[in-house]
């Protein structure tokens, strides 16, 4: 009888053990400083770091599956996996009609815009008529001048490929994520600075979401998480820079601009302090 109850107990702890890991999925795709998934098949980056604090909080485990993007939302709505990260309830699709799909709250805003050379900044769309995309991307807010052929859009394999094709004037303008583009420049090692974000251009503001079907009690954990956490919330955005670009008073200026109205405070300060 021991043996028994020894078996189910251990059975009970496995069942419980079980019940508390969830599957994440997430895009097997390179697109630091949001998220990565290296080699070895292993997830970092900003989200990484935000999920696991709030499993630890909650007492739970997440255990990350890497799934290619195009695939990522069938496997939430087939119930392969419990999450899906990164995922916007605006990304309508044919495909969620009529799925109960939940959406968290905002886990980390982001723009989708165009960066050009710096002495092209602020000439505003009249200079733009090359503009570089990675395949598979979509510039909503220029399809219009696409199609009326006063763009032309140059596609790209990847994000360095649609960088080097500004840097050498075979494009105008690049459209791509605004922090994970200025993260890929300044990384590169010989293209840091040579593009910048330009504000006065269209661009598509938005914010990365944890989505789910099954799972809605535990996504509301998840949104008190992030509401009682604003605190550790920001810390963990400035620690990997999520937001620096575009959610700053100087979005889109000039650094020589920028430097230049930093200055000109710090004189009042002092002038004041005098």
């Amino acid at each position: 009888m021991k043996p028994f109850l020894c078996c189910l107990f251990a059975s009970l702890l496995s069942s419980a053990a079980s019940a508390e890991t969830y599957v994440v999925g997430v895009e097997k795709a390179q697109f630091l400083p949001y998220y990565t998934v290296d080699a070895q098949g292993q997830y970092s980056g900003y989200a990484r770091e935000l999920l696991d604090q709030f499993a630890a909080s909650a007492g739970i485990t997440f255990v990350y599956r890497p799934i290619a993007t195009a695939g990522l939302l069938d496997e939430l709505l087939s119930g392969g996996v419990d999450f899906k990260y990164p995922d916007n309830a605006a990304w309508g699709t044919p495909a969620r009609l009529g799925k109960n799909i939940r959406y968290s709250s905002a886990t980390v805003d982001y723009i989708d815009g165009v960066l050009v050379p710096p002495l092209q900044h602020g000439k505003g769309l009249e200079q733009l008529k090359r503009l570089a995309v990675v395949k598979g991307w979509t510039p909503q807010q220029y399809g219009a001048a696409i199609e009326a052929g006063q763009i032309s859009q140059v596609d790209s394999d990847n994000l360095l490929t649609m960088i080097r094709s500004a840097v050498k004037k075979q494009a105008d303008g690049v459209y791509y994520n605004v922090e994970v583009a200025l993260y890929a420049l300044n990384n590169s090692g010989k293209f840091i600075n040579a593009l910048q974000f330009d504000a006065g251009l269209p661009y598509n503001r938005g914010s990365f979401q944890l989505s789910t079907i099954q799972q809605a009690p535990l996504l509301k954990r998840f949104d008190q998480f992030l509401a009682e956490h604003k605190t550790e919330v920001q810390a963990l955005k400035a620690k990997y820079r999520v937001e620096e670009n575009i959610n700053s008073e100087f979005v889109g200026l000039e650094q020589w601009k920028i430097d230049f109205i930093k200055r000109q405070r710090a004189k009042e300060q002092a002038a004041k302090k005098g």
